[in-house]
């Protein structure tokens, strides 16, 4: 029914946009409201640590069937992509112009919620990778949405390499990680798990699909470029859904997998890396959707360490990040789009006087801002005590470690924080005063709610208990914690107020700090390197295309004839199993009539004239039809002497609008061509007589001789094969051959008609 409804408003939008205008965003609010009301429906029984379950079969020889499973971390999944969508789609209503494509960007947008949807309910493997892939490509349709933007574009192709090879790499893991279980249902799978080398593989390809979606170091560089895309879609994909996805993946199999040994070291280190490198390239960011995205890399860096470790506490911290993260950098996100509405500007360094001009939005924002460096009494407070709860162990060297570096990064993101809402509202450059038009209450009420939604739940954390005590639950994670404003004064506390005083110290010192890094030396970046490796490719490409596509008849057949031989011939020598005993004739006869066929061959390579290679090569065929009739098959004689007239005859008729000789060829491309053919040659006669002395199963000609009159009514055992068992092989290779014969009339038309041009 979720899925359903998400797919009638795909349709309904884009046919009711011109008469709705911008408001058809709030005809596609009403889905994202209809599924915030369902799961609130839902919720009693799921908290109670139950599941809703429906299984539809789909393609049951694969194992695939779309078995879809609500349990607590999908019913918060599923509240975070409805009710941050439902605050979307009502704030485009103002944030876009009456624009024809609105009704398409509705739709995509709504088709991007559904896919989520199905993402986070999927309880088989391959089907959560085909709404994995769906979310890859509306996602792709959503940034490049603005498709006469060249930034867009760029920024839109890079989502879509970077998220989709990360993909393709996932979708292997769980081929791998099913045939080990002997099952695709992701909770048969979690509940036994498979172990061995072959796991651990697949758990890497796995991450590679998760860290890329996620945008972790190294595969970040995706999401700042992402900012092209409109404000609304930005706030969407990157605060509470698309870039969650890879958080979700890890989530699901971090308490059953966590302690497989390539597991801790990847994930631990992509999130410390993605936490730092986020937050220290926030604090030098003038575009205020740049800051936003590179905090969003450095707090999906802590919730990717947070799943990762898999530890009780961890995942109930990571659970109650997840709901204040999406909370916080929602409205965040959305402050920019009116700002940037408003004022035609987001630089930080352009902006002055915004908080005196729009007082309700900066004090929502500055809620916001303060709940994500987290301030108490709010909800990114609580959130970030439980963080730092989980990752410490005093007991354990290097998760006092990573403690100490969860502490340096929540002071880099209580700086930026600063950044954005003293860059946002504060003081800018002296200049000429920005004429800045007061937004509608509409427009800013989304942003107002979030906020209030960010100091309810921070003051009364007990209303959100309950969600994240069934998420947690049904990771398998019964942590002896709870969601509460003071839990006394103990260790996370402190460390809480450590990364307040460093943060507050790194606001002090902000112009020698952006003094410091704009001193600092350049480094090779992930943007860069994308831009290197795509442009190697198209390199490597263009050059692969020059090579093989060069317009000449001869190097396109060496080219397909060395395929040909390469891929069997790396065949045989992986697995050199030589027969015994090689025959090259059975009796004399065969061995000349085979001999008759070699010399015709030769000979025609050796002709200069056209009409002398045709005829010998009807030799070569009349011969092959001999050899038939030596090994008792007179039917395939018969078929192959009918077919071989036939080829003669069409080229002769061919031969008749083509000149009589060959071209003259050089010396060289002689050679090339002869060693080509004799190559060929060797491995067909080395080929064909192991495969003929290598037989260990019974020949299908033995079935096909029993089949052919009980089955079909037919004595000629190659007609019945060739109209009855494979009647659509026949009829493909028919197709095939009326093309390439009007190719040849083509070619033959044209070339008569260029001769009929020349003076």
């Amino acid at each position: 029914m979720l899925l359903a409804a998400h797919l009638l408003g795909v349709a309904v939008l884009p046919a009711v946009a011109r008469r709705l205008g911008s408001r058809v965003f709030l005809a596609g609010a009403i889905v994202p409201a209809a599924v915030l009301v369902w799961a609130a429906v839902q919720a009693p029984s799921i908290a109670d640590g139950g599941s809703l379950v429906q299984a539809v079969e789909w393609v049951p020889g694969l194992g695939l069937d779309l078995r879809l499973r609500l349990d607590g971390f999908a019913l918060l999944f599923v509240f975070l992509i409805s009710g941050i969508g439902l605050a979307v789609f009502v704030y485009s209503r103002w944030y876009m112009r009456t624009d024809p494509a609105n009704g398409r960007l509705a739709a995509t947008l709504l088709a991007f919620a559904g896919a989520m949807i199905g993402l986070v309910v999927s309880d088989n493997l391959l089907a959560l990778f085909v709404f994995w892939e769906l979310t890859t490509v509306t996602s792709f349709l959503l940034i490049g949405s603005q498709d006469t933007d060249a930034d867009a574009r760029s920024a839109a192709l890079q989502a879509l390499l970077t998220t989709g090879v990360g993909g393709l790499a996932m979708l292997a893991g769980f081929i791998l990680l099913g045939l080990q279980a002997g099952t695709f249902t992701l909770s048969e799978l979690l509940a036994k798990p498979p172990s061995g080398v072959v796991t651990s593989v697949a758990l890497v390809l796995v991450l590679a699909g998760a860290l890329t979606k996620s945008a972790q170091v190294p595969f970040h560089s995706w999401l700042p470029r992402a900012m092209a895309a409109p404000t609304p879609v930005s706030a969407y994909l990157h605060s509470a859904t698309m870039v969650k996805a890879g958080v979700f993946v890890i989530a699901r199999f971090a308490p059953v997998f966590g302690e497989v040994a390539v597991w801790r070291p990847i994930v631990v280190t992509a999130g410390l890396a993605s936490m730092f490198v986020g937050g220290y390239r926030a604090l030098r960011q003038h575009d205020l959707k740049l800051l936003l995205a590179f905090g969003t890399v450095s707090q999906l860096g802590l919730l990717v360490v947070l799943f990762g470790l898999g530890t009780p506490q961890a995942t109930f911290a990571g659970c109650a990040l997840l709901l204040a993260h999406a909370a916080f950098k929602a409205g965040l996100f959305l402050t920019v789009g009116v700002v940037d509405h408003q004022a035609k500007t987001r630089d930080l360094r352009l902006l002055d006087g915004m908080a005196r001009k729009m007082p309700a939005l900066s004090v929502a924002a500055g809620i916001c801002a303060a709940s994500m460096a987290g301030v108490p009494p709010l909800l990114g407070f609580v959130a970030k005590e439980l963080a730092l709860e989980g990752v410490v162990a005093p007991d354990a060297p290097q998760r006092v470690l990573i403690g100490a570096l969860v502490v340096v990064g929540a002071m880099l993101t209580v700086a930026y924080s600063a950044r954005f809402q003293l860059g946002a509202f504060g003081r800018g450059r002296p200049g000429p005063d920005r004429p800045v038009d007061r937004p509608p209450r509409p427009f800013v009420a989304p942003v107002a709610i979030l906020a209030a939604i960010t100091v309810v739940c921070g003051l009364f954390p007990a209303t959100l208990d309950w969600l994240v005590q069934a998420a947690a639950g049904s990771l398998g994670a019964v942590p002896d914690s709870y969601l509460a404003l003071w839990h006394g004064v103990n260790l996370p506390l402190l460390l809480s107020a450590v990364s307040l005083a460093g943060g507050a110290v790194l606001i002090a010192v902000r112009a020698r700090l952006e003094a410091a890094q704009d001193a600092m030396p350049t480094v090779p970046s992930a943007d860069r390197a994308y831009d290197g490796l795509v442009d190697g490719l198209l390199r490597r490409a263009a050059d692969a295309t020059g090579l093989m596509q060069n317009g000449s008849l001869p190097v396109y057949l060496a080219v397909i004839l060395l395929t040909v031989v390469t891929v069997p011939a790396a065949a045989l020598l992986l697995d050199p199993r030589w027969p015994q005993a090689l025959a090259l004739a059975h009796t004399p006869l065969q061995g000349f009539v085979g001999a008759v066929a070699a010399v015709a061959a030769i000979v025609a390579c050796r002709q200069g004239r056209r009409f002398s290679a045709v005829l010998l090569l009807g030799v070569v065929g009349y011969a092959m039809a001999g050899l038939f009739v030596i090994h008792g098959a007179p039917d395939l004689a018969l078929t192959q002497l009918v077919i071989e007239t036939l080829l003669v005859v069409v080229f002769m008729l061919v031969l008749r609008r083509l000149p009589d000789e060959f071209p003259p060829r050089n010396r060289h491309s002689s050679l090339v061509a002869a060693s080509v053919a004799l190559v060929v040659a060797a491995f067909v006669f080395v080929f064909s007589l192991l495969s003929t002395a290598s037989r260990s199963t019974p020949p299908v000609s033995d079935a096909y001789l029993e089949r052919a009159q009980p089955e079909a009514g037919g004595r000629n055992v190659v007609n019945v094969v060739l109209v009855d068992f494979r009647g659509l092989d026949t009829l493909g290779e028919i197709t095939v051959l009326a093309v390439a014969a009007v190719g040849v009339v083509m070619l033959v038309r044209g070339r008569r008609h260029e001769d009929v041009g020349q003076p």
